[in-house]
């Protein structure tokens, strides 16, 4: 069983669109995960922007990939490195914390995400 940072039972982060490494709605992790996708987040036009500008469209669909394109209100697993990185340039997106799975406090302070909580 996966946990989340507050140490319960990782929960699904979205079913609509489905998300997560293995497309199944929780932001699980593995070994074959290089992106990190553990941070469960819901997107704004302003994030997404930034992402885009960052060489990472979140808001063009790509069916080939199972991706329908992000739109503001979304909740999607994120790349924790992405999240660090709007986070620092001020597009910070906000985590929901029941669905980001608990390896991401070795990177990020608990109270940082709770700051940032939805």
């Amino acid at each position: 069983m996966a946990l989340n940072v507050l140490g319960e039972e990782l929960v699904s982060c979205s079913e609509s669109p489905k998300t997560g490494f293995f497309r199944n709605g929780k932001c699980d992790m593995c070994a074959e995960d290089r992106g990190m996708h553990t941070i469960c987040v819901r997107v704004t036009d302003k994030f997404l922007k930034f992402s885009a500008e960052c060489g990472n469209d979140l808001i063009t669909p790509m069916p080939e990939y199972q991706f329908p394109g992000l739109k503001e209100g979304d909740f999607w697993c994120l790349c924790l490195p992405r999240w660090i990185e709007a986070h620092k340039a001020g597009y910070t997106a906000k985590v929901k914390l029941e669905a980001t799975h608990i390896s991401v406090i070795e990177f990020v302070d608990i109270e940082v995400l709770r700051n940032f909580s939805v």
